[in-house]
This record gives structure tokens, C-alpha cells and sequence, in this order.
């Protein structure tokens, strides 16, 4: 298998600049609000759409290439494609469907392999009418399959389905990804499903590549702090990074607080107004009775506002002492906030690490150009 590599730029229906790629046996998650060209991508990459300028590479070979004047057709591009309504024919059995993708002489054997590798087993001569929105949504994925494509575009396959059908279509997705070679692109507006189930991420926003990363580096990282809005980050604050000793440090408010020293930092004066965030779940809660070595790193005092409980997660919304009654949130297994009894209204001490300090400033980093690495790999 080889991977997918994706420049292209778009001027109708919608405004698109989107540089992506995606290694074999790896799942990118499309993310981005409603209307920001994410479908609009798969159907580019598909052939479904001509782009207005750019290369789409797939299978070891150019799909598209505007300057060679080169558009293989969706038929000469082996690409698997689940649309959000499953685009079933309703006319068809099950195995009907699956049928139509099969390239060689359709046989009944095919059709069962790939129905026992989606969990669906027994139902080929049903219709699409007499199945869950779960069941349709594997058979769409079979005949996506039966192509047996050098790239598979899934397009927010579980928006249609309840909760419930979808956890477990989450755990299936997850186990079928352990036997698929090629590069997986899954679009999706919920930051929890691509965490859950990608590799990696990009987000787009108005037509526009913002970052792509593995998910720690996105959600965690932000390159920009439109990236940060868009992922939803959740303690996001302003600072002034200052010298102290040779050393840069961040002032918020009437705190000063060391970072970590990495190459973005190093390119920061001191002096200047940034924006920085910390994860929920990297922010250390002191413990009651006990001191621990991260207590002196960072230090503060805040005030229980609000308790959230949810499958053994507390989010503790916290008002942080000498802040400006700035509030932050932190995330702890329920066991750590039962152990300390930790109540609303109650003072608490904890510790933002250093190395979990992210910042930023503002938006001058340029985006939608990518970092140096994803040039290369597009090139």
C-alpha cells in the first residue's frame, strides 16, 4: 500500500486550500465546523469533484495533477467511499449491493467474506428498509471494502445512528482498522470520535488546511490560537513571557510560572504578549494530606467552583487565587477527588507542570502552510 497525499485548491462551490497526507495502516481525522469543506475534500479526493489546481497522489500513482492536465475518473481511482446517508440502494438485497463493487465475477463467497468481516453474517437477502441504521452502515462499509481500495474515505459514517449503536460501531471500526493496509480519512465534527478512533488529525476551517498532527500535538499543542478555537481547547489564557536569570518564564497575573525551553519558545522575546493553554488533564491536584515532588512546580491556590462527574472523570471547574478570579478546569479520576474529599466551595492547591504549559502567539504563525515535515511529505 502506499500513502495518500493531498494538495489541492478549490474555487466553487466553496473557497479550498487543503494540504494533507496519510501513511498506510494509519487513520487521519478530517475535523472542522459545518460548511468547512471537509466533504468537499473526499469528494475531490474520489474523483467525485474536480479540484481547480493541485496533485492528489493515491495507490502509488497521481489521481489528479492540474499542471499534466491529469483527472483519472472515480472508476480509476481504487477508492472505498461510506457517505453519510450509506447511499444504499433500496431496490438491492444486502448482497446485491455489495455485488455491484466487487471488480472480478461476482461470487457468493465474496460477498460473505466481507459480511462476516463487518459482523453481518445471515442477512444478505434482506433489504436496506428492513435493517438498523448500525446494520446499514456496515453494509455500506462492505461494499465500500469490496473495491478493495488503495484508500478508504469515510464520511461522518456514525452521524445517523444512537449512542449506543455507536460505541459499538466505534470497538468494530476499531478491530476491522487492525486488518486494513491502506490509508484511512475519516471526516467528522466530533473532537471525541477522532481522538478516539485516528492516528492523526488536520483541521480545517473555511476551506483552509489550519495544522495537521498526531492528536496530542493538535489538541494539546495548537500551532495558532485559531486552531486552538476550533479544537475547543479549555483553559485558554493571555500572558507576557518575561526573563528571569537567563530563563523565560510566563506572568499571568500575579503568578510567574516556569515552561519548558523548546525550539518555539527559544524564538520568543521576552517581553511579548502570548496566548497559552493547559490540558484539564495535565494539571496535577495536591493531595490533602500528603505533599508530592510536582506541589513546589508551579504552584497555585484556587476555589472549587463546580464538580462534573462522568463515567470516573471529575472535571473540577476552579476559581484560581491572584488570577482576576479567572477560572480554569482540571480533569482527575473520581477515586482522587473521593480520596480527598474534595468538595464545592473548598480551597484545593495544584500544579500547572511546566512542560504541560503551551504557548502561542496570536496568530502569527502563518497557517494552512504546514510545518516543514508536512511540506515534504507533499512534495
Amino acid at each position: 500500500m502506499h500513502p495518500l497525499r493531498v494538495k489541492i485548491t478549490l474555487s466553487n462551490p466553496i473557497h479550498l486550500d487543503v494540504q494533507l497526507y496519510c501513511e498506510p495502516g494509519q487513520m487521519l481525522a478530517l475535523v472542522g465546523p459545518s460548511g468547512s469543506g471537509k466533504s468537499t475534500t473526499l469528494r475531490c479526493i474520489a474523483g467525485l469533484q474536480k479540484p481547480s489546481s493541485g496533485v492528489i497522489k493515491g495507490g502509488g500513482q497521481r489521481w489528479f495533477d492540474s499542471q499534466q492536465r491529469l483527472a483519472l475518473s472515480p472508476q480509476q481511482r481504487r477508492v472505498g467511499m461510506v457517505f453519510q446517508d450509506y447511499a444504499l440502494f433500496p431496490h438491492l438485497s444486502v448482497a446485491d449491493n455489495i455485488r455491484l463493487a466487487l471488480d472480478d465475477k461476482p461470487n457468493a463467497a465474496a460477498v460473505e467474506q466481507l459480511l462476516q468481516q463487518v459482523h453481518l453474517s445471515g442477512l444478505a437477502s434482506r433489504y436496506p428498509a428492513q435493517l438498523s441504521g448500525g446494520q446499514q452502515q456496515r453494509v455500506a462499509l462492505a461494499r465500500a471494502l469490496a473495491r478493495r481500495p488503495d484508500v478508504l474515505l469515510l464520511d461522518e459514517p456514525f452521524s445517523a445512528v444512537d449512542k449506543v449503536t455507536r460505541r459499538k460501531l466505534y470497538l468494530e471500526l476499531h478491530a476491522l482498522r487492525q486488518q486494513l493496509a491502506m490509508p484511512v480519512i475519516l471526516v467528522t465534527h466530533d473532537l471525541d470520535e477522532a481522538a478516539m478512533l485516528a492516528d492523526s488529525m488536520c483541521v480545517i476551517h473555511q476551506g483552509k488546511t489550519l495544522q495537521q498532527g498526531s492528536i496530542d500535538d493538535v489538541l494539546q499543542r495548537p500551532k495558532s490560537l485559531s486552531v486552538a478555537r476550533q479544537v475547543d481547547v479549555r483553559n485558554l489564557y493571555q500572558g507576557t513571557l518575561e526573563s528571569h536569570a537567563g530563563k523565560l518564564k510566563l506572568r499571568w497575573h500575579q503568578h510567574v510560572f516556569d515552561v519548558a525551553a523548546t525550539p518555539h519558545t527559544n524564538n520568543i522575546s521576552a517581553g511579548t504578549m502570548v496566548h497559552w493553554l493547559i490540558s484539564p488533564a495535565k494539571i496535577l491536584l495536591h493531595q490533602q494530606r500528603r505533599p508530592s515532588r510536582g506541589d513546589q512546580e508551579n504552584a497555585v491556590k484556587a476555589t472549587v467552583q463546580q464538580i462534573l462527574t462522568l463515567r470516573g472523570i471529575c472535571t473540577l471547574l476552579v476559581t484560581v487565587d491572584n488570577a482576576g478570579r479567572q477560572q480554569m478546569q482540571l480533569d482527575v479520576p473520581e477515586h482522587v477527588v473521593q480520596r480527598n474529599q474534595v468538595q464545592i466551595g473548598q480551597q484545593i492547591g495544584m500544579s500547572l507542570l511546566a512542560d504541560a504549559i503551551h504557548i502561542m502567539v496570536d496568530n502569527t504563525i502563518e497557517e494552512g502552510s504546514g510545518n516543514d515535515s508536512e511540506k515534504s511529505r507533499l512534495a
